[in-house]
């Protein structure tokens, strides 16, 4: 049995971002493994059965690099040079790679837990038939009900990344705001904070609710835009 995230991980959480150094890090690897790692691949196997009986089946796998995503930071070309992330951030997926495909987000940092589902921008032909399905009226309302199920755990979209339709569709449209994106996630925003079930015995039951509420948005992106 899962007895809930350890609250020593958001400890961890807080004193890495106070010392975000590789110094700092090594010297309390340990504290790493037993409280970043070790609780992080618990919940993931804890997990496992229940996304897998999702409609679409989400991937739990407990490793690290596949549903724990790494700690190291990828700072070749960012101006933050810091070198490791401050959260811990579990992904459970519906194709073949974790970053390519409609996915349920787990994050916890030191000072809240936050969650989402979608696909943050659609390659290639995806795009295309994303933007096919919003103006059709029946699949545009399975969207609508998808982003509503999602909205009741706290979950919504954020701004549009184009501030104008796409040259070519009609700015009046009914589907003018989903038109207006690339890709298509409802997720928490500003949502300081812990539920102080995920910290004991009622952190699977919780974090199940969320889940169920979360993979509808997937299972339309993979109805009507992951599908050659």
């Amino acid at each position: 049995m899962f007895e809930g995230i350890p609250r020593k991980s958001v400890a961890f959480l807080k004193d890495l971002k106070a010392n975000n150094n590789r110094e700092w890090f090594e010297g309390h690897r340990a504290e790493y493994e037993s409280r970043f790692v070790e609780p992080a691949m618990q919940l993931i196997e804890a997990l496992s059965p229940i996304a897998a009986s999702l409609d679409p089946p989400h991937q739990a796998v407990p490793r690290v690099n596949k549903s724990l995503r790494r700690i190291h930071r990828d700072t070749r070309f960012s101006k933050d040079k810091t070198p490791y992330h401050t959260h811990m951030h579990i992904v459970l997926w519906t194709g073949d790679h974790p970053n390519r495909s409609a996915g349920i987000h787990l994050v916890l940092s030191d000072s809240h837990f936050g969650f989402g589902s979608g696909h943050w921008a659609f390659a290639g032909d995806g795009l295309d038939r994303y933007r096919t399905a919003v103006q059709k009226e029946p699949v545009r309302a399975e969207l609508d009900a998808a982003l509503a199920r999602a909205e009741k755990v706290g979950c919504t979209p954020g701004e549009p990344e184009l501030q104008r339709v796409p040259r070519g569709f009609d700015a009046d449209s009914p589907a003018a705001v989903h038109l207006r994106r690339k890709g298509i996630v409802a997720r928490t925003h500003e949502n300081p904070g812990f539920d102080d079930r995920l910290f004991g015995p009622g952190a699977v039951g919780y974090l199940t609710e969320i889940l169920e509420a979360l993979c509808p948005l997937d299972r339309w992106i993979n109805r009507h835009v992951e599908t050659a």
